[in-house]
């Protein structure tokens, strides 16, 4: 069972995505190295704030997801409404919780901000196991976006 080593993905992307200020591309390639470190990570992929409230379908690895999400929906929803990190260890529990995929058993979401403080959007992962995901995966994994993200401005 592979285990994500934070420091050496970190680096890896921060290598990758160095002077790379699109947004897309920068979504593209973390969900990609995110989804490809750790047997965990069943669903890997960015939300985009495209309007008021709404957020769409970005870069992702993974089967389907959902193509649109309301910020009143949802663990995603939630993360972008009120700007914290969502960890939910069973999403059968979560009220409102939506099933793009009926193996998810267990989601961690994060808010995605740029260099100025904006939403950008949200980076969803979820797992097929139950209570998949540690406060240390949200941890680092913010320190990841934060990183990443602050030279879109």
């Amino acid at each position: 069972m592979m285990q994500v080593n934070y420091d050496t993905l970190s680096k890896t992307i921060a290598a990758l995505t160095e002077g790379e200020t699109d947004t897309v591309a920068l979504m593209a390639t973390l969900a990609c190295e995110v989804h490809h470190a750790d047997d965990r990570f069943d669903w890997t992929g960015f939300y985009r704030v495209v309007a008021p409230q709404l957020l769409k379908i970005g870069p992702y690895q993974g089967g389907h997801g959902c193509l649109v999400i309301p910020f009143d929906r949802g663990v995603c929803g939630a993360a972008a409404r009120t700007g914290e990190t969502q960890l939910v260890p069973d999403v059968d529990t979560f009220e409102g919780h939506i099933a793009c995929a009926s193996s998810t058993r267990s989601e961690l979401v994060l808010p995605v901000w740029d260099g100025k403080g904006a939403l950008l959007g949200v980076f969803d992962l979820d797992s097929d196991q139950p209570d998949a995901f540690t406060p240390k995966d949200a941890e680092a994994l913010q320190d990841i976006l934060e990183i990443t993200f602050s030279s879109v401005k």
